[in-house]
């Protein structure tokens, strides 16, 4: 073999590595766990929303969320933490008008990322005040909801027509998701979905069942232990 045609296979050889070594930082998916009260859940991160995800870790390296109740809990719907002022929780307070002094554009990626079973979605403040549907910057929600019938799917699809002038619209593939796995279709196109459970759907669905009181917060306390990035 030449010296040139040694040169060039080695060339290539380097763009390859380089190459495969940049499709594995794009498919990495970063994780995190969340050690509850009620057991573990770990959530994987979307890297087609790379400013909730990178917002996520962050606040999750620093602690944040560290002792966080969830402090807003609806049955057959979601559960939502996010407001450390809950971290010293006392009885008969109601929780969740605190987070971080900062928004995040909106990153609403549907059909590809919807309100499916499972879903990690960034809280927001409503659209009167918020018609860009910025993210709040700490609070978010995990969805447990509920399977839907076709009719309830339709009457679903003609709210998300008139909240979004018909730009959002089920695909069959969702709708077969709704039907069969469950989630909040009237979620859909409206609220950042930028993760989702891998692990412990099942500690969702016990906290998404606990007695709560008349502002929706759990009865006997339900709180993040601690929040830690796995992967």
């Amino acid at each position: 073999m030449t010296k040139r045609l040694f040169t060039l296979l080695i060339l290539a050889l380097t763009v390859m590595l380089s190459a495969k070594a940049q499709t594995s930082a794009d498919t990495l998916r970063h994780q995190v766990l969340l050690q509850t009260t009620k057991g573990d859940i770990v959530i994987e991160l979307y890297n087609e929303t790379p400013l909730h995800r990178d917002n996520f870790l962050k606040l999750v390296k620093k602690g944040y969320y560290d002792g966080n109740l969830f402090h807003r809990v609806i049955a057959d719907f979601m559960i939502q933490t996010g407001d450390s002022t809950s971290r010293h929780s006392k009885p008969d307070v109601v929780y969740g008008e605190y987070s971080v002094n900062y928004e995040i554009p909106a990153e609403i990626h549907y059909p590809q990322l919807f309100h499916e079973r499972g879903a990690v979605a960034a809280a927001r403040q409503p659209d009167e005040v918020n018609p860009e549907h910025k993210s709040s910057g700490s609070q978010f929600y995990i969805v447990y909801g509920n399977t839907c019938s076709d009719l309830a799917l339709d009457r679903y699809q003609e709210k998300l027509d008139e909240k979004t002038d018909g730009k959002i619209q089920m695909t069959k593939d969702i709708r077969r998701v709704y039907k069969t796995v469950g989630g909040t279709p009237f979620l859909d196109g409206m609220y950042t979905v930028f993760g989702h459970v891998v692990k412990g759907l099942n500690v969702v669905r016990d906290i998404d069942y606990v007695q709560t009181d008349e502002n929706d917060r759990p009865v006997e306390d339900v709180r993040i232990i601690k929040a830690s990035v796995i992967k």
